[in-house]
């Protein structure tokens, strides 16, 4: 019985450490999200200068692509060119937004590899770990697209301020959510208790 409550406490102390790491990123996030939106164009600018932004920056054109197919899809009215997106309003009216290097969603993914990191340590099997991994990686790339894809709608019915807004605190506040329901699902669903289904 007391190997029981050992292993159930392990059990606990594994599925619960992805969580400390999102709840802390969580705090460190709120703490310095006014700064970052205060000097995220700033920084934009100069890494564009650099030339650090061009890996990232190269990827958004693809995003954006895909990003008016979806806007396109619940019929409104969308454009690409290049790094540059175009929605029209009700009244006809377009509203141009330029997804940056900053914009593209490699920030989530960072916070997405440091839970991987804590949530996949324990005894589990590598199967299970690649389901975790594919499925993390897979949901965050789709929750990006969602991201951007919310901003222009905001934009093209309510305008630029509010899309801004949502731009800088709605997103990440959207990747905390998703990362705490991915490893809900995760733990519930593909990762067993650390020593079931042992011998």
């Amino acid at each position: 019985m007391a190997g029981t409550g050992a292993a159930a406490v392990i059990s606990t102390v594994e599925t619960r450490r992805a969580y400390i790491v999102l709840l802390a990123c969580t705090c460190c996030l709120l703490l310095v999200l006014p700064f970052v939106t205060s000097f995220n164009d700033l920084l934009t600018a100069g890494a564009m200068q650099l030339g650090i932004a061009g890996p990232l920056q190269s990827v958004a054109p693809m995003e954006v692509r895909m990003v008016v197919a979806v806007v396109n899809l619940v019929g409104i009215h969308a454009g690409a060119a290049g790094s540059q997106l175009v929605v029209w309003n009700g009244a006809g009216q377009p509203q141009t937004l330029f997804i940056s290097w900053n914009c593209v969603g490699w920030q989530s993914l960072v916070l997405l590899g440091l839970s991987l990191v804590s949530g996949l340590r324990g005894q589990y099997t590598t199967a299970a770990r690649v389901q975790v991994a594919l499925l993390g990686l897979t949901g965050t790339l789709c929750m990006n697209l969602l991201r951007i894809t919310a901003v222009c709608l905001l934009a093209a019915s309510l305008g630029r301020v509010p899309a801004i807004l949502f731009h800088d605190y709605g997103g990440t506040l959207l990747t905390l959510a998703w990362l705490l329901l991915f490893w809900g699902l995760a733990y519930r669903w593909i990762l067993p208790e650390p020593g079931v289904g042992a011998a």
